[in-house]
């Protein structure tokens, strides 16, 4: 899946943080990379990926992991292949964030939790850990106190509160430090709270 990266902000080689932004199913980078101007990012480099035929995988982010194969694997490696990117160009994992909506939070969640550290922060609009259940053998290491906010509604169509809750558990238990807002009825979009506790908790100015 060697497909072109959009960049926006500043460029790679100059910028000290660096921030990876993961659009959803159907969608496609310019789209992600238009929340940035909402957000405390204005020194980040910013990197969306493409995802082939504008989805990361398939099906639903609840099936059985083989039946979003290959696809899903294709796409971790993708943001596997951005973080090195990233880090050849002398940025250390603690200013490295991520932040995705819908399928692509799932896949921003699901990266970090496999390759836990101490990152900059991740921000998951509407998302959950992949699978038709969280299997915790899938992760490793310690997120070491990254901050991570997780923002859903309830209900929501495609990401039931239940699998939000066991993220939430999952990630706390690797040492990360999770904020989780359920917003009744909000529906399938991000809402202007979710930006301002995304900027509060994650995107704070030092």
């Amino acid at each position: 899946m060697n497909l072109d990266n959009i960049t926006a902000g500043t460029p790679l080689k100059e910028a000290k943080k660096a921030l990876i932004m993961i659009h959803g199913r159907g969608a496609g980078s310019n789209d992600i990379l238009s929340i940035a101007r909402y957000l405390n990012v204005d020194d980040f480099a910013l990197i969306a990926p493409q995802a082939e035929n504008r989805t990361w995988y398939p099906y639903s982010f609840l099936v059985p992991i083989a039946e979003n194969e290959p696809s899903f694997s294709k796409s971790l490696a993708t943001i596997a292949d951005v973080v090195t990117k990233i880090e050849k160009n002398g940025i250390e994992k603690e200013n490295i964030y991520f932040l995705g909506f819908s399928q692509g939070a799932c896949l921003a969640l699901e990266f970090t939790a496999r390759n836990a550290a101490k990152y900059g922060g991740v921000v998951a609009f509407t998302g959950g850990l992949i699978g038709d259940k969280v299997y915790e053998e899938h992760y490793a290491g310690n997120f070491e106190n990254t901050p991570i906010f997780i923002g859903t509604s309830d209900p929501d169509f495609h990401v039931p509160v239940e699998r939000v809750n066991d993220t939430e558990k999952l990630l706390t238990k690797m040492g990360a430090a999770v904020t989780k807002k359920i917003y009744p009825d909000m529906g399938h979009t991000i809402s202007q709270d979710e930006i301002d506790l995304a900027n509060e908790l994650v995107f704070t100015k030092k």
